[in-house]
């Protein structure tokens, strides 16, 4: 079988690995078409030629962006021998991406929530789309802590989840506008506290 990608797959490929680090820094207001072209070093063409517009273009880099983050993730949890070490890699992962600067522009969950608001529909239900598996990857690891007897059985799968990414986006959005990661660093840890009260 055949598992080479297609002329048309790479050059899409190659498009959203050039434009996504411009978009999750600019913004899809502030990525004009000449930042596509100047990236790749193709036309106008070329690039609406494998995407319709560059709003299909934001879109793809998005996912991109948001790929790039679960597999980082998913990476360190799978060397996390327990419940609360695999809930407490999303902390560390926060903590070390703004300091690294990974990925470029930041957590593109919150930069495209914040910017889409209700001006970009698509972008919007693309953000809300991520947060909502985001939570649920969170109450199913509590779930299975409870199922474990590593948490607490009177524990809220539901608020606890909303109340981590509550804490580590909100934290983010702190640090970056005051410039000031002490910001973020307090604030992951009232999330390693909240996850400590989780145990039995």
């Amino acid at each position: 079988m055949n598992n080479e990608l297609s002329k048309s797959e790479r050059t899409r490929r190659f498009i959203l690995e050039k434009t996504a680090d411009i978009f999750n820094t600019k913004g899809y207001a502030g990525t004009s078409l000449a930042d596509l072209t100047e990236a790749t070093g193709l036309t106008k063409g070329s690039i609406y030629g494998n995407f319709a517009n560059k709003e299909d273009v934001a879109l793809a880099a998005f996912d991109h962006n948001l790929s790039v983050v679960i597999q980082a993730v998913q990476e360190r949890m799978q060397q996390a021998p327990t419940y609360y070490q695999k809930l407490f890699v999303y902390s560390q992962f926060y903590y070390d991406s703004i300091r690294t600067s990974f990925p470029v522009g930041g957590c593109p969950i919150l930069n495209t929530a914040i910017e889409a608001d209700d001006t970009n529909s698509l972008l919007k239900n693309r953000a809300a789309k991520a947060i909502l598996s985001w939570k649920k990857n969170i109450v199913d690891l509590i779930k299975a802590g409870v199922a474990s007897g590593e948490f607490r059985t009177d524990v809220d799968p539901d608020q606890t989840a909303l109340s981590i990414i509550a804490l580590i986006e909100g934290g983010i959005m702190i640090a970056r506008v005051t410039n000031s990661l002490t910001s973020l660093d307090k604030v992951l840890k009232t999330v390693e506290m909240l996850l400590v009260q989780l145990k039995v």
